[in-house]
């Protein structure tokens, strides 16, 4: 699906031609032939992100322009994965985990009240953000209108399945997603998990996602909750539920 090269921390994934569906700064649907996926320094100040983006490619010596993503997390710890007609490159760093509490939440005598947790909203703070799980996806398959979204949802939620499984939470505060497909390709009307597309989706999201986990954090301990990572956030309220009319 993708050729990839990384330099100067710039990650280009190039393909042709390609229909892309981007959830980054710089979102929504365009047809190109790159997306980056761009690591950004410790202390990062940068706000004119466009200018920035562009100042990054030229850099790398990179002169086509497509959605870009941006992580804290270095270009050496992106992964690759490959099955059946997807293919995933993916960059995870979780230092900034993002809890949603379920457990306990049906218990009587809660409406309208906190859970015991932290509530550290890294968004306001000067500090640095360091995580950041990215996921490129794409397929070499003609996605519907609707398939190439649902494929994002797809993804998010394998994303979200690995992530609990290793960290305790579902994703971090700053993730994104740009999902991709050929419009030459064999049409396919739909992408969700029980189609061969989906499947394969959350097969490379998954093996990507902890081939950079266990790459970034060979050396480091892997935050498991927002209590041992360094931001966070815990969504701990309740919201006011009542009967569809």
């Amino acid at each position: 699906m993708f050729e990839v090269t990384c330099r100067d921390g710039v990650c280009r994934i190039f393909r042709p031609e390609t229909r892309w569906l981007s959830t980054g700064y710089d979102g929504g649907e365009s047809h190109g032939n790159v997306a980056y996926n761009i690591s950004v320094p410790e202390g990062w100040p940068e706000t004119d992100l466009d200018t920035y983006v562009e100042g990054r490619l030229a850099d790398a010596g990179f002169t086509d322009g497509g959605p870009a993503l941006l992580t804290g997390v270095d270009q050496q710890h992106a992964r690759r994965a490959r099955f059946g007609p997807v293919e995933v490159v993916a960059t995870a760093g979780v230092s900034n985990p993002a809890e949603l509490p379920v457990e306990g939440l049906r218990d009587g005598g809660r409406e309208n009240e906190p859970v015991d947790g932290v509530a550290d909203d890294s968004s306001d703070s000067d500090e640095p953000q360091l995580g950041t799980v990215n996921v490129v996806v794409g397929t070499t398959r003609s996605l519907a209108p609707g398939a190439l979204p649902n494929l994002v949802a797809v993804a998010a939620e394998a994303k979200a399945a690995t992530l609990l499984s290793r960290c305790g939470s579902p994703g971090t505060t700053t993730d994104a997603i740009v999902a991709a497909c050929d419009p030459a390709g064999e049409a396919a009307s739909f992408s969700g998990s029980a189609t061969e597309i989906g499947n394969a989706a959350r097969v490379c999201v998954r093996d990507a996602i902890l081939a950079s986990l266990d790459s970034r954090y060979a050396d480091r301990e892997l935050p498991t909750s927002v209590e041992d990572a360094q931001y966070g956030v815990v969504a701990d309220e309740h919201a006011t539920v009542s009967n569809v009319d």
